[in-house]
């Protein structure tokens, strides 16, 4: 089958749609399956074109983490798409590439399915910037209410997304899809201790050092201002063991985050590392003795699951979303507020090392679902399935 994926977002960018899109084109390839990414250019303003991309470029958008927004019509990246000849494309973005997309399913009259992976209403402030985001939002569903029509199917990665889209009017073929993890990547046996010993030593972290990590974008919606506050208040009542916490990652919010880390006086706790390289993500995972997170606008939780496939305790702000995966106590702990994150962080750095093993081989159990192969059977049924609708 010739699958074409267009999505605003891919790797070296670092976020869930760019890493879904690029598991998912791992994994049909991997199975024999043709596979063209079509997305944007982030490198320079020509159209790249091999037999496994397209890259159009566009005007760099700064307000949205500097992303490229790409030309909605290029006459050398449509070519290349047509000689390709896609049975199916499958859209992974709302904005420019993804109106390519549809543009071009209609054209050679093949399958076309939609991924809803991003809440976008919780992004609306960075248009609004708090003003009329109440019309905003009513705007954003209309929006989705149009376009979802277009598709022969819609993905949902998780049952939070269906509950949303059934809640907002959207009456459509609507699959719940989880994204798949290459649990190879990120098994703990394949950590190299001398690599992980020297990421401890280059952001200046001593050995005996309990490490909480916070991975991936640095934005506002990832609510990482409430884990650092409850850290501060870990840290005034003193401290078991030596900690250290580490924001891996990079975005928008990062000079807020560092202003506030001056403000509560813990610069000498709190590590920034900046831009992580996507393809060693797993290596700051392996650094952290858990993995933190506050965001309650995830629609499925990949760092969740990938911390999770990395052996690495989680915790997370309770979110229905999760409950499926993390379950208290035994695959994962949850908090509620600044002031729980605190007790959660005392909690698990007292668990005994027996403890902590039977937590992480719980958590593996629990993420086995969503395995590569796992998502690829899936997403296949959902491809044969539209296809066959275009016999």
């Amino acid at each position: 089958m010739n699958i074409a994926l267009f999505s605003d977002s891919y790797i070296p960018e670092i976020n869930g749609v760019a890493a879904s899109t690029d598991n998912l084109a791992t994994t049909l390839r991997a199975h024999g399956h043709r596979v063209l990414v079509v997305t944007t250019n982030p490198f320079d303003d020509k159209v790249q074109i091999t037999d496994e991309m397209v890259r159009i470029p566009g005007p760099q958008m700064k307000m949205f983490y500097g992303y490229r927004f790409a030309k909605f019509y290029n006459e050398e990246a449509a070519h290349a798409i047509e000689r390709f000849h896609p049975d199916v494309i499958h859209i992974q973005t709302d904005f420019v590439v993804g109106f390519l997309g549809m543009f071009m399913a209609r054209k050679f009259h093949c399958a076309i399915v939609y991924t809803f992976h991003t809440m976008v209403e919780d992004y609306t402030y960075y248009v609004t910037r708090g003003h009329f985001d109440r019309a905003a939002r009513h705007i954003v569903r209309g929006f989705y209410q149009g376009i979802t029509a277009q598709y022969d199917a819609i993905v949902a990665p998780s049952d939070k997304i269906l509950d949303y889209l059934r809640m907002v009017g959207i009456d459509a073929n609507v699959y719940i899809v989880p994204t798949g993890i290459d649990f190879q990547r990120f098994a703990r046996k394949n950590e190299v201790a001398r690599e992980t010993a020297a990421l401890k030593e280059k952001y200046g972290i001593a050995p005996n050092e309990f490490v909480i990590l916070s991975l991936g974008r640095v934005a506002k919606e990832k609510s990482i201002d409430v884990l650092l506050r409850g850290y501060k208040e870990f840290l005034d009542q003193g401290e078991p063991v030596p900690t250290k916490f580490v924001v891996a990652g990079w975005g928008p919010a990062e000079k807020e985050l560092k202003d506030l880390v001056h403000t509560l006086g813990i610069e000498d706790k709190v590590v920034f590392t900046g831009k992580v390289d996507p393809k060693e993500t797993q290596k700051y995972y392996w650094l952290g003795d858990c993995f933190a997170s506050a965001s309650i606008t995830e629609t499925q939780g990949l760092t969740f699951m990938e911390a999770m496939a990395s052996s690495v305790l989680t915790l997370a702000r309770y979110d229905d979303n999760l409950v499926g995966t993390i379950k208290d106590g035994q695959t994962g702990f949850f908090f509620f507020d600044e002031s729980d994150f605190k007790n959660k962080i005392n909690h698990v750095i007292s668990l005994s090392e027996e403890a902590k093993a039977k937590v992480i081989e719980q958590a593996l159990d629990a993420v086995d679902v969503y395995s590569l192969e796992h998502f690829f059977e899936n997403i296949m049924e959902v491809y044969t399935r539209v296809q066959r609708q275009k016999w």
